[in-house]
């Protein structure tokens, strides 16, 4: 996303500091500056303890719900591991949709430049984390919020969350057409569902699948570094996750 920040060249590298640190054996490219535009600004949980409580029971939960459906018990084991891995980022986010789980965020201190200058090489090592920020979590919060002002039923998110899960289009599926299967019968499901419900609503099925194309804008990495990273540490999630989905 991008909020036309100006904030590459707002720190020049030529404080005395970095000159005397980049001579002789500290040899280093320029260091990453700390952006100052607020949307760009690193967050962190408000209450960490509290909300990460929170956010693992929902990911529990929702590890749960998709190694009990019968027809995911049916796949190859590969396949299983496929699609959890594909969708275990959005059907968490319904998770939290669906619990009602309020979260806040505090701007992160910023690290000294001493700091980012003798970690610079930890932190390019790290490149593939996405440390969160404001403009994340506020794109996380709308689509949540998106989804609580549709007040979906407790049915009308399990069929949803058989269409997120049962995505054919996953790369390398053994059982693609079997899983293209299972998506249409949810996807069914959930307009049946509806129709008792909502009977004078016949765009509501629609707006549900729009919402939940929301989904994909929220990645992966930003919800285990905001939720679990306090909790893993530097344990990989979807190792985690695998384990949670083949215990007995």
């Amino acid at each position: 996303m991008d909020c036309g920040c100006d904030c590459a060249d707002f720190a020049q590298p030529n404080a005395i500091l970095f000159n005397i640190l980049s001579r002789g054996e500290f040899s280093y490219k320029r260091v990453p500056q700390t952006c100052h535009c607020e949307k760009r600004r690193r967050v962190c949980l408000q209450t960490p303890s509290e909300t990460c409580a929170l956010a693992s029971d929902v990911l529990v939960k929702t590890v749960y719900f998709m190694k009990n459906l019968p027809a995911f018990q049916q796949l190859p084991p590969k396949d299983q591991l496929k699609l959890l891995q594909n969708c275990w980022t959005p059907l968490f986010i319904l998770g939290l949709a669906q619990d009602r789980v309020h979260f806040q965020v505090d701007e992160s201190a910023a690290p000294s430049m001493l700091k980012r200058i003798l970690l610079s090489g930890q932190e390019s090592a790290g490149a593939d984390s996405e440390q969160p920020t404001l403009a994340g979590v506020q794109t996380l919060k709308s689509c949540i919020n998106k989804f609580w002002s549709l007040d979906l039923s407790p049915k009308e998110y399990a069929y949803l969350k058989g269409t997120v899960i049962f995505n054919p289009d996953v790369p390398d599926l053994k059982a693609s057409l079997f899983v293209e299967g299972l998506q249409y019968e949810a996807q069914q499901a959930l307009k049946e569902v509806l129709v008792p419900l909502y009977p004078q609503d016949g765009g509501r099925f629609a707006r549900i699948l729009l919402t939940a194309s929301t989904l994909k804008s929220i990645t992966p990495s930003l919800i285990t570094e905001l939720f679990f990273r306090p909790v893993i540490g530097d344990a990989q999630i979807l190792d985690l996750l695998a384990d949670m989905l083949f215990s007995r």
